[in-house]
């Protein structure tokens, strides 16, 4: 049953972990697209100023998106941790109980 535990315990901190690692990945693509049209913008014959206010907004807006995911990707981390601590704490209740004999509820 510890072994169980263990498992368990690992699993959710390997989805934890892929949470926050997707949310990385797709800040970076945020953050690629802002620069990407960035160039574009730059390329085009418009004045320059104007361009380059549209790009500080645009990575502006890209950096807060990217934050956002990244924060909602760490708020599920630690939810998913707050649930194995609970699990954990069950399934010990649960092992102490069988080793005194008393009934399971």
């Amino acid at each position: 049953m510890p072994k169980e535990i263990t498992n368990s315990v690992e699993a959710l901190e390997v989805e934890a972990e892929k949470i926050l690692e997707e949310a990385r990945t797709r800040a970076s693509e945020i953050l690629l697209e802002a620069r990407e049209e960035a160039k574009k913008i730059l390329s085009s014959p418009l004045p320059l100023d104007a361009i380059r206010t549209e790009c500080e907004k645009i990575v502006s807006k890209a950096r807060a998106e990217a934050d956002e995911k990244i924060k909602d990707s760490e708020k599920k981390a630690a939810e998913i941790g707050i649930n194995t601590d609970k699990k954990i704490k069950r399934i010990t209740e649960l092992v102490v109980n069988i080793v005194r004999g008393e009934k399971l509820t």
